[in-house]
């Protein structure tokens, strides 16, 4: 068996073997988590047994979530060409199951263990995580998670997630913890609603929480807004009114920019009779279609400037925000035992007086008689014996206060936060610095010094290298690379990512998955 330090090492060197097939600079990022991970372990931030690399997913990743019956599963049905997925009007899966492409290995179901044990998929070891929402709740992990493969070339290189309708009300906080999982994760999030239910209002609280709490995230862009089953609204050709609906609601949320796609799936569509109108549903539909397709055809891009925006991002983060919060709490914390520290010793202080008072230490020690060694009721021995037990008794209890002010922070700190990744960050750097070895008179975070200030930077700068070595790969400002004394490398061009564009497609490229190298 591993120990926990072998064991991260062991996955890292495994995680480089697989992408030295892929991209080298996603190799060498590796090499930079290793350093973040050293600064991670030095202040408390991580466990032994965790590293930032295994907290991110290497693989690019597309998470499908939205209400129930809104049409996931239909989509990825026809997205892959095959029917992978059970569907209906109803809920018919209560799992969130992991899609990979499969290979000769055609299409085969695993339980979620399969996806708990293995570090190359984003559920590795997810049963500790649910095992915190609720005793047991770790070994049900079969419950909650299924891997499914599939041999469409769609898959190759790509992770798709599809997962239970959603219902804010109802969804269980092991449900509700998956979800923020994969959002974090993921780096592309398509949000189903369904145009067959028209009153969103009644669904405020899914609105929030699949809106609401993600539109001011940093990665905000990774979120697409669909509206399935639009073909719906041709009965009573109303589109404009439906979608308008779901806009405002969304906009009740926060949302006030941004594409909202609208869509369906030819395969189960409702028959429209009058063609002008059927000819404007389906090039309304085709559109949004491609422009979908072309996001989910881009995620390799994007999870490479993904990867190596995480390190610049980490290295801040930990400088800028848990740095800051761990002083704070500490200062909390000692202002708590310093409290308790004096009343012990007024404690301390009055027992002392009644002492003396009882002992008759008044008129003063009498050290020139022979018994004063004796247990006589004015002796030094009694007063040597009462300070050495009163030293004792007032360690065993300034490091009781201690414990009980760590808990009462970590109480506070849990109340006021979220669950999640941070919160575990910060509860486990607060811990490490509160143990009985470190002293309480030091204010700054242990571990924080010169030493990991400059291996903070070192990761900066190696992440501002590795995205201008991706800007070479991708992009070519100066067109030498396209120059007859300089042949272009066997890449698709590809344009920049932003919120509207994606991997623009090579008319010569037949093979979809477009793999970094």
């Amino acid at each position: 068996m591993f120990s926990a330090g072998k064991t991260i090492k062991h996955r890292l060197k495994n995680l480089e073997q697989h992408l030295k097939k892929e991209n080298p600079v996603l190799v060498e990022a590796v090499q930079s988590y290793r350093l973040l991970d050293r600064v991670g372990h030095t202040m408390g931030i991580l466990n032994p047994d965790q590293s930032f690399a295994t907290q991110i997913s290497w693989w690019p990743m597309i998470s499908v979530l939205g209400t129930f019956s809104a049409g996931k599963s239909t989509f990825i049905n026809h997205y892959l060409g095959q029917s992978l997925q059970d569907t209906g009007n109803q809920a018919v899966d209560d799992k969130f199951t992991v899609v990979c492409f499969g290979g000769d290995h055609g299409t085969k179901a695993l339980p979620g263990s399969a996806l708990d044990a293995d570090p190359r998929f984003p559920f590795y070891q997810i049963s500790n995580e649910l095992e915190k929402v609720a005793q047991g709740e770790g070994r049900r992990v079969d419950t909650y998670l299924q891997l499914k493969t599939s041999p469409s070339e769609k898959l190759r290189g790509r992770i798709m997630i599809d997962s239970p309708g959603f219902d804010a009300d109802s969804q269980r906080t092991a449900t509700l913890r998956l979800t923020n999982h994969i959002i974090d994760l993921s780096d592309l999030v398509l949000v189903f609603f369904d145009a067959r239910h028209p009153e969103p209002g009644a669904m405020r609280d899914t609105l929030a929480h699949l809106v609401g709490e993600t539109i001011h995230r940093p990665d905000a862009t990774k979120f697409v807004f669909i509206l399935n089953q639009m073909d719906t609204t041709a009965r009573d050709d109303n589109p404009e009114e439906v979608v308008g609906a779901w806009q405002r609601a969304l906009a009740q949320e926060g949302l006030t920019a941004g594409r909202f796609y609208c869509i369906y799936n030819p395969e189960v569509a409702v028959t429209i009779e009058d063609d002008s109108l059927r000819r404007r549903y389906e090039s309304k539909r085709d559109h949004d279609l491609e422009e979908i397709h072309q996001r989910i055809q881009g995620v390799g891009v994007e999870r490479a400037y993904r990867i190596t925006g995480a390190l610049e991002k980490t290295a801040h983060h930990i400088e800028e925000k848990l740095v800051p919060q761990i002083e704070s709490l500490k200062a909390r914390w000692r202002k708590l035992v310093y409290r308790a520290d004096a009343l012990f010793a007024l404690l301390y202080l009055v027992i002392a007086v009644f002492l003396m008072q009882w002992l008759g230490f008044r008129d003063g020690f009498k050290l020139g008689t022979p018994d004063w060694w004796q247990g006589s009721s004015n002796n030094i021995a009694w007063t040597l014996i009462f300070a050495f037990l009163a030293a004792g008794g007032f360690i065993f209890l300034h490091f009781k206060a201690r414990k009980f002010a760590q808990r009462r922070v970590i109480g506070q700190l849990e109340k006021a936060s979220s669950p999640g990744l941070e919160l575990e960050r910060i509860r486990n750097a607060f811990v490490f610095n509160t143990r009985p070895w470190h002293s309480i008179f030091r204010k700054s975070p242990v571990g924080w010094g010169n030493h990991n200030y400059r291996r903070l930077q070192r990761v900066i700068d190696s992440a501002n290298h590795y995205v201008q070595r991706l800007n070479d790969t991708f992009t070519d400002p100066s067109g030498d690379q396209s120059s007859p004394q300089k042949p272009s490398p066997p890449l698709a061009v590809v344009a920049p990512v932003n919120k509207e564009t994606t991997v623009a497609d090579d008319p010569g490229q037949s093979e979809p998955d477009r793999h970094i190298t």
